[in-house]
């Protein structure tokens, strides 16, 4: 009894010490609530969620080819599947994206895990293609509110890291998703099923922790309806800007779309391997090589971006054109790299080369304008890939892709001369 009590009397001891230390921390320690984080704590729990929600935006590519065998369902299904998910993506980023700003992060965040975790549970028991559908448009939503979420807090938890990992994690988080999916695919059980589940786990994982991540939104309050409506407005001083850097903007998602979509059932057709970390190998090559391309264009000034970033996603269609052509995956492998580094490094100057001529005022409307731009970009040339797939075949038709491409990175790199 005499121990019992002399080891809660220095519990109570030490309680009162770290109170006294840290005033900021009594009241939680007075209700019995959860310890809140600490800023670089906070700061690492909302690029985790920001990197595992861009993960499981990019966990089904690997697993297109499985689905599509076991469905039987043509490349246009496919891509549909695919382009739901951006359609979905883009619809929540603009009716959606602000919720934080009204309620709170915490509150617009538990959504957004919530939604996703129902979207890996139609994933786990998906037996065909409306389930799947289904799947990704609550997906795309919880994406949506997450990124803009997630995004936010990262700047109010770090003002300085905050862009940094903001423009670092959605393409480390592709490049997690992708791999692991394709790791999981080629050597565990249940392939499709899973990397859903221990995503699903990662959620809750996150879910519980929200509770001791500190509130910034200093007056959370109902957004009023207007608010929810999207608002795409473009600035005077941004209207030619922006024109002359629509073909970067296009060519770089389209890219994207390409490779989140088609590529595996691409390089499965062209060089007869039938592992998924081939696929998934050359998505990653994409991705890791646009981190790198975002960590050059860091150094160097916005038309030297532009011109770089640009040549880059001309050439690299060429060279992984001539791999299919081929049959080699080291020369799709080379192209991949090359395109990466203008994927990684052509989007982050084109924004900022017209972001700051929004003015503060115009930079909502404006960065509308960029989210619409670019998931249509990203969805719409696909599901044609995928379509014309159906009529000429899936190499002839996604060799012609590639070539679009190409010329699309040529148009691009005219105008970032013209610039």
């Amino acid at each position: 009894m005499g121990l019992t009590w002399h080891v809660a009397r220095q519990n109570q001891i030490l309680c009162f010490k770290f109170c006294a230390a840290h005033p900021d921390k009594r009241k939680s320690f007075a209700l019995g609530r959860p310890m809140p984080l600490s800023s670089s704590s906070a700061t690492a729990y909302h690029a985790a969620g920001l990197i595992t929600f861009f993960a499981l935006g990019a966990a089904p590519t690997p697993i297109y080819r499985l689905y599509q065998e076991a469905w039987g369902f043509s490349p246009l299904t496919l891509t549909l599947v695919f382009g739901i998910y951006a359609v979905a993506l883009l619809a929540s980023l603009l009716t959606l994206g602000s919720l934080g700003d009204h309620l709170g992060r915490r509150p617009a965040i538990a959504l957004a895990l919530v939604l996703q975790i129902l979207s890996l549970t139609l994933f786990i028991e998906a037996d065909g293609v409306p389930m799947l559908l289904a799947a990704r448009i609550v997906q795309g939503i919880s994406t949506g509110i997450a990124g803009s979420s997630f995004g936010a807090a990262l700047m109010d938890s770090s003002p300085s890291r905050g862009p940094g990992l903001n423009s670092m994690a959605p393409l480390f988080g592709l490049t997690v998703g992708i791999v692991l999916t394709g790791v999981l695919v080629q050597f565990a059980p249940f392939p499709t099923r899973l990397v859903f589940v221990l995503m699903l786990l990662a959620c809750l994982g996150l879910l519980l922790l929200l509770a001791r991540v500190p509130e910034t939104v200093r007056h959370p309050r109902r957004p009023p309806l207007a608010a929810l409506l999207p608002r795409i407005a473009i600035p005077e001083a941004a209207r030619r800007p922006l024109l002359l850097g629509t073909p970067i903007i296009v060519t770089v998602w389209a890219t994207g779309g390409l490779y989140l979509s088609l590529m595996p059932s691409l390089l499965r057709a062209a060089t007869g391997s039938s592992s998924a970390l081939v696929g998934a190998g050359a998505v990653s090559l994409l991705t890791l090589f646009g981190l790198l391309g975002t960590r050059v264009a860091r150094r160097l000034h916005t038309g030297q971006i532009l011109r770089l970033g640009a040549l880059c996603l001309s050439i690299g269609p060429l060279v992984v054109l001539a791999g299919v052509a081929l049959g080699s995956m080291p020369v799709i492998a080379l192209g991949s790299a090359i395109a990466g580094l203008g994927f990684g490094g052509s989007f982050l100057g084109v924004m900022g080369w017209v972001m700051p001529l929004g003015g503060a005022e115009g930079r909502a409307g404006l960065l509308s304008a960029f989210y619409v731009i670019s998931y249509l970009a990203f969805c719409v040339p696909a599901m044609l890939g995928g379509l014309a797939a159906g009529e000429f075949g899936l190499v002839p038709a996604i060799c012609g892709y590639l070539l679009g491409l190409s010329a699309l990175g040529a148009t691009a790199l005219a105008t970032a001369w013209r610039r």
